[in-house]
């Protein structure tokens, strides 16, 4: 068994295809498909359910998931262990964020970080903080930036940045003089929403049913961009972070504060308990923790556009 192969599988596992895989990774799809194929043939077990559109592990393939992940983690670490003997400063870190928190921080934190420590690589890993959650657990990822709250008994978690989330509508919506909404409000409204993977998906959902309706969803998308474009284009409204405000640039789109409730996104840090941490991922904790890669008070929030 080659690990080239083992990791091959471990990606088209993570990602359930190996289209999916091959967009995110530097092999083909053949090539992983070679992979996976030689792997399960050295085996002598299937480790896809190919029957389906989504890829799904057997339970063979389960098993070898999990020892695969275990034998992967070991092997970091020492690679990690011998790198830092070798030179403290070098190394890399595997960080994940969800693609919303990414457009937002990742490059401040990249930058930031890089100016002290440029033998370091920060390899950004961009999926739902739900399946971030998982990788840290795993092991597959060093340190993740998600939506909070998380389970404090699996992980460490430090507070990041806190946000308001406001509404988002088009410029000649009935609602777009209105100095603020309710949830309650827009129980007829047709909501544009993030993904299923993702925690945003679920935390809207969860306010809009404890406001006493479940709301109606016209589109969902993995990008908030897209979900923008949507709401500018009047296919519905959408409940977001402040922060993308300023990095949006439509004229169409207004946003609106909400209150009863007011909704606020907080973000957090998370490393698995009792994980090794190396020189390099320590000194990246330090300055997340620190807030000296992103103040909610810089130019972010500080442009000077209206509420509405």
């Amino acid at each position: 068994m080659e690990l080239r192969d083992l990791k091959s599988f471990i990606e088209v596992a993570n990602y359930k295809s190996f289209t999916k895989a091959a967009s995110h990774s530097y092999l083909s799809q053949p090539a992983l498909s070679k992979a996976v194929k030689k792997l399960e043939e050295e085996l002598h077990v299937e480790l896809f359910d190919r029957s389906r559109r989504q890829l799904k592990l057997t339970d063979a393939g389960k098993i070898v998931y999990q020892q695969g992940i275990k034998a992967l983690s070991s092997l970091s670490e020492l690679t990690t262990l011998l790198d830092e003997l070798i030179n403290i400063e070098a190394g890399e870190i595997k960080i994940g964020i969800p693609p919303l928190i990414g457009t937002l921080f990742f490059p401040s934190i990249a930058r930031s970080f890089s100016e002290q420590y440029p033998k370091v690589v920060l390899e950004l890993v961009e999926l739902g903080a739900k399946l971030i959650e998982d990788l840290v657990e795993e092991g597959q990822i060093d340190v993740g930036i998600i939506v909070l709250p998380s389970d404090k008994s699996k992980f460490n978690i430090s507070p990041f940045v806190k946000d308001e989330f406001v509404l988002y509508i088009h410029k000649d919506h009935d609602l777009a003089q209105q100095p603020f909404v309710s949830l309650h409000q827009l129980q007829d409204e047709k909501f544009i929403l993030f993904s299923r993977e993702f925690a945003l998906h679920d935390y809207i959902r969860r306010e809009c049913i404890a406001s006493g309706f479940t709301p109606t969803v016209s589109y969902q998308s993995s990008q908030w961009d897209l979900i923008i474009e949507l709401v500018a284009s009047q296919l519905g409204i959408a409940i977001l972070p402040k922060s993308i405000y300023y990095k949006q640039n439509n004229p169409n789109i207004r946003i609106i504060p909400l209150r009863n409730p007011t909704l606020i996104w907080e973000v957090g840090i998370i490393t698995k308990k009792d994980s090794y941490h190396s020189f390099a991922l320590r000194e990246l904790l330090k300055q997340l923790t620190k807030g000296t890669v992103y103040d909610s008070s810089s130019s972010l929030n500080a442009k000077n556009i209206p509420d509405k």
